[in-house]
């Protein structure tokens, strides 16, 4: 027992030292243990609880709950791109070293990352929609990955770091967010809609973009000083390196082989079309031959 409370001794010894004052009193700021309730409580229902809850339950119809929700998240990244750009990244920051801007200079940074943090865990409904709907091949490890660190990335942000250059990942972020809630707007609308949608695959890639831009923004800082703490910088372009790899694994899966495949069927369909026509042709020669055969027969006699 001495053991456990030194360790929560120590922890709460580490909060004091390093958590932003300004966001100690801001909601789920420093409460690790209520992040990893929500975040346990997540991947549980995801993965357990719903799919058993389902089992015998017909697929809910959410349409319009979901077309709210995806107007709701376009609309709140678009507010997070501009007080980003607002707060920093359009006015005083540098692209190439930002420490944290303390005070009430840096207010509304912190407050944009506050808010960033709570839309990260409003996008936990994502996944809690596919398992109403029954779309379980949604669920995949990309995806329930991404969905569980991303609130544990902005909750460091808010409670030690709100401000920076780790807010850089928010605003580009966000930006896409607001195109990619945009297109799961546009594709619930109906089928009459999917011609405008080719731009999907896009999508990914701009994904893949954006881990590029985090990981080459914080490796730069790496190796001099910057007045911004290095192990964030290590852990951004750990992530950005390992997402990089995962949606690229995704790009690959989706789209690059699903078009060989697509195209190999076409190459076979017009291999099978040859041979049926070059049969045709040699059976109309056949009889054409048989017929003059049994012509010149009838002539003879």
């Amino acid at each position: 027992m001495s053991g456990l409370f030194g360790l929560m001794d120590g922890y709460k010894h580490f909060m004091e030292k390093h958590s932003d004052p300004r966001t100690t009193d801001w909601f789920l700021s420093g409460k690790l243990g209520h992040l990893i309730v929500i975040l346990v409580t997540y991947v549980y229902f995801c993965t357990k609880a719903g799919p058993k809850y389902m089992k015998h339950r017909k697929p809910y119809e959410l349409k319009r709950t979901i077309q709210i929700y995806n107007l709701i998240q376009v609309f709140s990244s678009m507010y997070l791109v501009y007080e980003g750009l607002e707060a920093g990244w359009a006015t005083d920051y540098k692209f190439a070293c930002q420490p944290v801007v303390p005070g009430e200079k840096g207010m509304r940074m912190a407050k944009g990352v506050w808010l960033y943090f709570f839309f990260k865990l409003t996008e936990l409904l994502d996944t809690v929609f596919f398992v109403l709907r029954k779309k379980y091949n949604q669920v995949t490890y990309l995806h329930l990955y991404h969905h569980t660190l991303m609130p544990v990335c902005a909750w460091i942000g808010v409670t030690f770091l709100p401000g920076g250059h780790g807010t850089l990942l928010g605003l580009i972020n966000s930006f896409i967010h607001v195109i990619m809630y945009a297109y799961y707007f546009l594709s619930s609308l109906g089928p009459q809609y999917q011609k405008y949608l080719w731009w999907k695959r896009h999508l990914t890639k701009m994904q893949m973009v954006q881990f590029c831009i985090i990981f080459v923004h914080n490796f730069q800082v790496l190796f001099r000083e910057c007045g911004y703490p290095k192990p964030i910088n290590y852990l951004l372009c750990v992530q950005a390196a390992y997402f990089l790899y995962l949606f690229g694994r995704f790009y690959v899966k989706q789209y690059l082989r699903e078009k060989q495949k697509v195209i190999e069927k076409e190459s076979d369909c017009k291999e099978e079309a040859h041979k049926l026509s070059n049969g045709t042709s040699a059976a109309k020669m056949n009889g054409a031959v048989q017929t003059d055969s049994v012509q010149n027969k009838i002539k003879a006699n």
